[in-house]
């Protein structure tokens, strides 16, 4: 039985199947997205999406969908749907659905009459190929089928309308035809396992609405162009393979390539094999050799924060090692190259950010936890001392160590930390001067120096390190623990916020943490009370001044929420390790609650993954981005953290 399975009744209903979409992607770019019932509720949904660099950073719908019908005895059934102007949705083939799941691959059942059909979907490693197949599981009579592609070719970030612009010729290739429809365009083959008619027939189908772009305020119109219609016979037991794709391919390969991609795939039969399936989509390899995660899907980009941040429960709580090896591997470059100001072609955004090379030590550190710490020393030691003495020799722009030996940066103007929002240009939490997380992650970063130094025998930078740290201890508490007991978010000057984030939680969950017990105890409770979510923590305290945790409405509304009450996921990982540090064992059954409370979150938005944030208040709907590698990453990391526990507690 399939982990992630959905029938008739809530694929019918369209107020539940349209809010439940699928992501599947090639690893370098690439992907395919859609609603579980096949019609595109956003601009940036489209059966086939690919990264075009010549025409700069944005992906390209090339795909917008494919419309199945099955023809028998010359009636005909079109199992497509797309929404149209006054509430009208044609051709409604979602009450053809019978069932849909996604194990290995996203599988719809269809039934029409007697004919059962079914279509597994799978995009090939890095490469721009969708592969389709259709497998005809029973029928009585003679059976067609007629296939119409909708195209694009667009960025993900526009909507296209009829033109005297585009191309509408082809050219004949195996099986198939290849189109160009704009210049700059890749060519797009289109091509199936079998022989076939293709009916020249342009034409633009007019106002195809996304619904999802229309209820947040966006452009949600948009022109596509059909070039014409595919038709073949299809026996019972026949499989018919569909390609579409930026290169040819040799249609005899077509069915050995789909099988071998199957076998490549993580099964999503559980809790923990969908969050490592969902971990592997953000892995992207690039065609210079750089390996990155992004950020997530679809409109995120390459950015350092959440790609160190990320990295070891994306790769480290995976069983993937060498994974996180190899993106490290891009990303000591990119460090290198920052730190020494030298010029380096990269995509990835935000390595200036004055937190990101202290999250890259965090992400060194626990691949010393899953590693070891003379394997991570080995690998990784000189990349951590580089940084410790960028910082220290005061190299970077926006990071400075005072006296006290706290971190100072200035936020005021930019938005610096990971409560990154902004409008019309300027940052709506401007987090300014002594930063909680900031010296959290740099008392901890000191502390992890000296542990590797003393690997080396260099007694001299162990103890420079050290001294460094207790002064930092200091500093920290005389300056962030308030008379209540729990941290400021941020102290500028004379001024401290009182406001009650979630960032103080780092203080407590870092595997070097100034705080005494009973310190964080009263942090983690304050948190608990105030900010713990069954989707994440609040970015902001329902007591606290602005409180605001729904992400509804128009754009701005929507932003202001973001970091004013809204809650974000990826903050349990730290939560529950800060939890499960003070109480221990007694803690294992509340950490175990937490975690699996997103198991039904799997099936509600973006199946088999984390959405971005969620509603800070019931029914904590998920909202922006619908599969995040921080949250995903961050969930499965403490997940396997616990499991590791549980495996030493049964075998001790």
């Amino acid at each position: 039985m399939s982990y992630l399975k959905f029938d008739k009744n809530t694929l019918i209903n369209l107020e539940q199947s349209l809010s439940k979409e699928m992501l599947r992607v090639n690893k370098s770019g690439a992907y395919s997205f859609s609603t579980i019932v096949d019609c595109n509720t956003r601009k940036h949904h489209g059966l086939m999406v690919i990264p075009i660099p010549e025409l700069g950073d944005e992906n390209h719908v090339l795909v917008s969908s494919l419309d199945t019908t099955v023809i028998q005895r010359g009636a005909e059934f079109n199992l497509g749907l797309h929404k149209y102007p006054g509430d009208h949705y044609s051709p409604k083939g979602h009450k053809y659905i019978r069932e849909y799941e996604s194990d290995s691959i996203p599988r719809t059942i269809y039934r029409v009459g007697g004919v059962i059909l079914s279509r597994d979907l799978i995009f090939a490693s890095h490469e721009n190929r969708l592969l389709i197949k259709y497998t005809l599981l029973d029928a009585h009579s003679p059976t067609t089928l007629r296939f119409k592609p909708f195209l694009a070719f667009r960025s993900v970030n526009t909507l296209t309308r009829e033109n005297d612009q585009l191309n509408s010729g082809y050219e004949p290739v195996a099986n198939g035809i290849k189109m160009q429809l704009y210049p700059g365009y890749p060519p797009l083959f289109m091509q199936l396992s079998v022989k076939n008619a293709f009916l020249h027939q342009p034409d633009w189908y007019k106002n195809i609405e996304y619904m999802k772009d229309q209820e947040q305020g966006y452009a949600y119109q948009e022109d596509l162009f059909v070039p014409g219609t595919f038709e073949a016979s299809i026996r019972k037991g026949q499989s018919i393979y569909i390609s579409m794709g930026t290169s040819e391919i040799s249609t005899r390969r077509m069915s050995s390539v789909f099988a071998d991609e199957i076998a490549a795939r993580t099964p999503r039969d559980s809790f923990t094999h969908c969050l490592q399936n969902a971990a592997y989509q953000f892995y992207n390899k690039q065609d210079n050799g750089q390996r990155f995660l992004i950020a997530g899907y679809p409109w995120f980009e390459y950015r350092a924060r959440d790609m160190f941040i990320a990295l070891p429960g994306c790769t480290l709580a995976a069983k993937n090692p060498g994974l996180f090896e190899a993106i490290m591997e891009t990303g000591e470059r990119l460090i290198h190259a920052c730190i020494h100001k030298k010029p380096e072609s990269c995509r990835i955004q935000g390595l200036q950010k004055p937190d990101v090379l202290l999250w890259a030590i965090w992400a060194i550190q626990e691949y010393a936890r899953f590693q070891g710490i003379q394997a991570c020393q080995e690998k990784y030691g000189s990349l951590v001392i580089d940084i410790l003495e960028h910082i220290q020799n005061q190299k970077h722009p926006n990071l400075f160590l005072h006296q006290n030996n706290l971190l100072y940066t200035e936020g005021k103007l930019e938005a610096i930390s990971w409560m990154d929002s902004t409008w019309s240009g300027s940052p709506l939490v401007p987090r300014s001067g002594y930063l909680v997380e900031f010296n959290a992650l740099w008392y901890n970063a000191l502390l992890f120096g000296a542990e590797l130094e003393s690997f080396q025998r260099q007694s001299f930078r162990v103890d420079l390190y050290t001294q460094m740290a207790e002064q930092t201890k200091i500093s920290f508490l005389q300056t962030f623990v308030n008379p209540y007991g729990y941290l400021y978010d941020f102290v500028d000057g004379d001024k401290p916020d009182w406001s009650v984030r979630p960032n103080m939680i780092f203080a407590a969950s870092l595997p070097y943490s100034m705080l005494d017990k009973q310190q964080r105890k009263t942090v983690i409770d304050l948190v608990t009370k105030e900010l713990l979510t069954p989707r994440g923590l609040r970015s902001l305290s329902p007591k606290s001044f602005g409180y605001n945790p729904n992400m509804e409405g128009t754009e701005e509304q929507r932003i202001r929420a973001k970091h004013q009450g809204a809650a974000w996921p990826w903050l349990i990982g730290h939560f529950l390790e800060a939890y499960l540090g003070l109480y221990k064992d007694s803690g294992i059954s509340f950490a175990q609650r937490v975690i699996y409370a997103f198991e039904e979150e799997l099936t509600e938005r973006g199946v088999g993954t984390i959405s971005e944030v969620f509603n800070g208040n019931p029914p904590y709907r998920g909202h922006g981005g619908v599969s995040y590698a921080m949250n995903v990453g961050e969930i499965l990391r403490i997940h396997r953290l616990l499991k590791n526990r549980l495996n030493l507690n049964q075998e001790s």
